[in-house]
């Protein structure tokens, strides 16, 4: 019986007084769990006792079956060694099919052959069974297969554990790699059509497919749609009612990290069929096939207004050509042109040098003392001559560079005589 906490008496809080007067109540323990805890404490079994009791009687519910066996379909040997010592406290680390000695058929073992398999590892691995093959208890294992035959004879919690069994995943080849595409892909499109809401699913189909079937094989699973969950690998939320909150937590905690891994996988599932398509021979093919044929519809499309194209291509071209020839040519005359006036213009200032360092050069005709006079009125001499004066004067001093002086003063004279420069801004000279 529950019963909830006395109210405070009267003249307590006004905020206590909202509350109801309190109703004793019976409340009784319910579901799987508690007639398990139930019938163990009646019976004064163990945890250990009442598996093996249980592992018993589902043996006799596979005598009762008298299932057809068919060894092939199973392990002669545990398929990992390394489960005999795993820890049954951590159960969901393991490996469920080889632990019933499925690791061959995995998800496509169906409900009769998981009964049978498990008939076949209780009878060979059950403690009783151990201690008299002089083994010693593995009580661990034993337990492992019982979570294991639990879970994938449950069909929710079997579809659970297949969602992530990634062994049972086949991984595409190597990229680079050479390899046969229907060999190499059949087998992973196999694997993930396991998880199709659809089915059937279609097939990927040979080398000699029709390109309507190759269409609708990529169509489908461009849309594919998927069952696969993660809930097998959510945190274990604690059984504890007292702490809801905490309860809560971890249930939106293990929702965020299933819709991750959920998104995760889409992902990767829209990559490995668009990487498919990318490496499938008939694609290509069809492109191919499709590309000549339009390029042969648009040649015969064209087959009239060809020889006019090819006779307008050709003037096309050759105006294009007489105009590059003009342009080049007009190019090349302008550079020439430039080239003379640079020319000129470097010979005028090389002409004006000679002129200007005459003085310098006849030291200063013997006057030494009117070096700054003489430079002066030489620069004016010079500034003031056309460029045929120019030429003459300094061929003249070139010539006969001791008559330097001689050659300036008739230059002055005429530049006088004719108004150009006054005698009296020249006076060495003049």
């Amino acid at each position: 019986m529950f019963s909830l906490p006395i109210l405070p008496a009267e003249g307590a809080s006004s905020e206590t007084n909202k509350f109801t007067e309190a109703i004793r109540r019976p409340i009784e323990p319910v579901g799987t769990a508690f007639l398990h805890h139930a019938t163990r404490t009646l019976r004064n079994h163990t945890w250990s006792e009442f598996e093996k009791i249980q592992a018993e009687q589902n043996v006799k519910k596979v005598d009762e079956s008298n299932v057809d066996p068919d060894e092939a379909l199973f392990d002669d040997e545990l398929a990992d060694e390394t489960l005999l010592e795993h820890d049954p406290r951590d159960w969901k680390t393991a490996d469920l099919y080889a632990a019933m000695g499925l690791s061959k058929l995995r998800y496509r073992a169906t409900e009769e052959q998981i009964i049978k398999a498990h008939r076949r590892q209780v009878i060979k691995y059950h403690p009783d069974k151990q201690s008299q093959r002089g083994h010693g208890q593995q009580d661990g294992f034993f337990k492992i297969i019982q979570k294991a035959f639990e879970y994938l004879t449950d069909k929710n919690k079997r579809l659970q554990y297949d969602s992530c069994d990634f062994i049972a995943d086949v991984q595409p080849p190597k990229k680079g790699s050479q390899y046969d595409f229907f060999e190499a892909w059949t087998p992973v499109f196999e694997s993930e059509a396991r998880f199709s809401k659809k089915q059937p699913v279609p097939q990927l189909g040979d080398a000699n497919s029709s390109k309507k079937e190759v269409e609708q094989f990529y169509t489908f699973w461009h849309r594919f749609e998927s069952w696969r969950t993660f809930e097998f690998l959510d945190e274990d939320v604690p059984d504890d009612s007292s702490n809801r909150d905490h309860k809560r937590y971890i249930e939106r905690k293990n929702k965020s990290a299933r819709d991750k891994k959920k998104s995760a996988d889409n992902a990767r599932l829209v990559k490995l069929v668009e990487r498919a398509m990318s490496e499938d021979p008939r694609i290509k093919q069809f492109k191919e096939e499709e590309k000549k044929e339009k390029e042969r519809r648009k040649w015969e499309r064209e087959a009239g207004a060809r020889a006019e194209a090819e006779a307008k291509a050709k003037a096309e071209a050759e105006a294009k050509a007489k105009a590059e020839a003009e342009a080049a040519a007009a190019a090349a005359a302008k550079a020439d042109k430039k080239k003379a006036k640079e020319a000129a213009k470097a010979a005028k200032k090389k002409n004006k040098r000679a002129i200007r360092n005459c003085a310098k050069e006849q030291e200063y005709f013997g006057d030494a003392d009117q070096s700054a006079a003489i430079d002066e009125q030489i620069g004016l001499i010079v500034d003031s001559l056309n460029d045929e004066q120019l030429v003459f004067v300094a061929e003249k001093i070139k010539a006969n560079g001791a008559e330097s002086k001689t050659v300036l003063q008739a230059i002055t004279k005429e530049l006088v005589d004719s108004g150009v420069l006054p005698s009296s801004v020249v006076p060495y000279f003049a």
